[in-house]
């Protein structure tokens, strides 16, 4: 049948199973948002800002492991979008991300709102396209959702000229079915690789597991638990890979890296068998790399081949699909005598008890000032640690990886390669939209709310509740303690005494606020907001000079943390 662009562009999102798009209109796809305005199988989320759109977006597909769609309009809408694109990039999150562009003849003119896309956002999409011609659109949408979620998943831009959405061109639904020659990701592993693993595992005396975000991103942690019971092995986690594996199980030896706990980074400094699983070893687990695990022969799986010997040379390389290899290397395991072969792990897990009794993450509370530890020690408690948790980046991040453990993948979304401040509270809207009647409970800064705060107005307009923690030491708080380490404590631009009055910030958006400046005001504070109906704002005045404990410093192996 004859559609013209726009209603093409519908129809594929229809086809690929879009429910939600996110954006913001403007002029160049103005055919677009008409088109969207006729179908009722479509919801369309109204932003406040393209980089709130682009966030939101990303909180969907985290949360929900679908393709995240979002549609912005030419120029600004595009550059305004970058933020966005460039974290889901960092952090391997699959989203299609549609951009209005100029007419075709008037591209390279210096048109009104033009820009170019194609090249603004090539070094922060895993690909982007740029259609002139309106027979191509189908199967460049139906590309880009394909790209966008196989092997290791990405954003991808489709760069729109709006002569392209009027044009009319023959459309057929085709379910989805792409074929990219050029693009062919490796699903299965290499069987002998496989094999090979096996005979690392039953030589390793102080075996270590190391998983990243990849096992959340293929849907592996049932696998991944499956792998650990078998081998019986510590395992830690990157912050990217929280929920991956129970945070309650007593494998588990908590996050590894800058801010992770002692008997993680102590455990990999002295292992002598490494198996990492869907992380990219970079600089905030590795700490030095020519320190990073120096006993250890490395086990990489992974689906990015670019990945594997990137930072740190590996000895043994699985490139798969996670879910594949595990599987794969799972059954390898459960048929044969791994049990009667493999060493005998006592000794090593008497040293990571030993570490464990460091108790690292212990702080004092006391009675006159709030500790922000123990704010989320109290959400965690309250909230029984069933929420979506949501953060922004910085100091309570840290704090909110730490000391709010996670039981299950996609139930912890933050910004972890490019560390966008700002992302949190689009991000958390984003979860909301996937799953209204989950709780969703935002952990942010007074610096990060401030940074997207607009997108209050969208939860209010689209009736998305979430509850919002602000852990407010009126500092940027990651750099005051950076300033005080390394900087002889120089606040320099870090000091942000003026905030606004957060209780009456909430009601000029029709939310409630609640404020907390005592120890003992904090649990109140939190069951009060959970128990009130509607977007909660809760305000904590906190210690402003407390640090995030363990630390390790720039440059230095992981084993040389800095305590409490």
């Amino acid at each position: 049948m004859k559609l013209t662009g726009a209603e093409i562009i519908v129809k594929c999102l229809q086809e690929l199973n879009a429910k939600t798009v996110f954006g913001y209109p403007g002029g160049s796809v103005l055919n677009i948002y008409d088109e969207i305005y006729k179908c009722d199988t479509l919801t369309h989320v109204l932003t406040r800002h393209e980089q709130g759109a682009v966030h939101a977006a990303d909180g969907y597909a985290r949360a929900t492991g679908e393709v995240g769609v979002v549609l912005v309009t030419s120029g600004p809408g595009a550059t305004n979008a970058v933020t966005g694109l460039a974290t889901a990039h960092m952090d391997s999150i699959p989203m299609v991300c549609l951009s209005g562009q100029v007419p075709s003849a008037l591209i390279g003119n210096d048109a009104f709102q033009e820009a170019d896309t194609v090249g603004i956002t090539r070094s922060c999409t895993k690909h982007n396209y740029l259609v002139k011609d309106v027979t191509q659109l189908a199967r460049v949408i139906r590309e880009a959702f394909y790209i966008a979620r196989t092997g290791r998943p990405g954003p991808v831009l489709v760069d729109i000229p709006k002569d392209v959405t009027s044009n009319v061109a023959d459309y057929e639904d085709m379910g989805g079915k792409v074929d990219i020659p050029s693009y062919k990701p490796k699903v299965r592993g290499h069987r002998r690789q496989i094999a090979r693993a096996y005979d690392y595992l039953v030589r390793a005396e102080r075996p270590m597991i190391y998983t990243g975000g990849g096992v959340i991103l293929a849907n592996a942690s049932k696998e991944l638990a499956t792998f650990a019971h078998i081998i019986g092995a510590p395992l830690t986690s990157t912050l990217m890979g929280l929920g991956g594996f129970p945070a309650s199980d007593t494998q588990f030896v908590g996050m590894l890296g800058m801010h992770g706990t002692y008997e993680a980074n102590m455990g990999v400094s002295r292992c002598d068998l490494l198996i990492a699983i869907g992380a990219r070893f970079d600089d905030r687990v590795t700490g030095k790399i020519d320190e990073f695990a120096p006993d250890a022969k490395i086990i990489h799986i992974d689906v990015d081949p670019t990945s594997i010997s990137k930072n740190v040379t590996v000895d043994l390389p699985v490139v798969g699909d996670i879910k594949h290899v595990l599987k794969e290397l799972n059954h390898q395991l459960e048929n044969s005598e791994f049990d009667k072969q493999k060493q005998d792990y006592t000794a090593w897990w008497s040293e990571i008890d030993a570490w464990r009794k460091r108790d690292c993450l212990a702080f004092p509370q006391s009675d006159d000032v709030i500790q922000p530890q123990y704010v989320i020690q109290q959400l965690h408690e309250l909230t029984k640690g069933e929420s979506i948790l949501v953060t922004d980046v910085g100091q309570h991040q840290m704090w909110a990886a730490q000391y709010y453990p996670q039981e299950a993948p996609r139930r912890w979304l933050t910004s972890g390669g490019l560390g966008t401040m700002g992302y949190g509270l689009p991000a958390a809207m984003g979860a909301k939209m996937a799953f209204p009647d989950e709780p969703v409970v935002l952990v942010s800064g007074e610096g990060s709310f401030q940074m997207n705060i607009q997108e209050m107005a969208t939860l209010m307009q689209y009736n998305l509740p979430i509850k919002i923690a602000i852990i407010n030491n009126n500092f940027l708080g990651m750099v005051r303690q950076w300033q005080e380490f390394f900087y002889e404590s120089r606040y320099a631009e870090s000091d942000m005494t003026f905030t606004p009055d957060f209780i009456k910030l909430a009601q000029a958006y029709s939310a409630t606020g609640f404020r907390a400046s005592k120890p003992s005001e904090v649990g109140p504070t939190i069951k009060k907001a959970l128990e009130t109906e509607g977007t909660v704002i809760m305000d904590f005045r906190v210690n402003r000079e407390a640090n995030v404990y363990p630390m390790v410093p720039a440059g230095a192996a992981l084993n040389q943390m800095i305590l409490l």
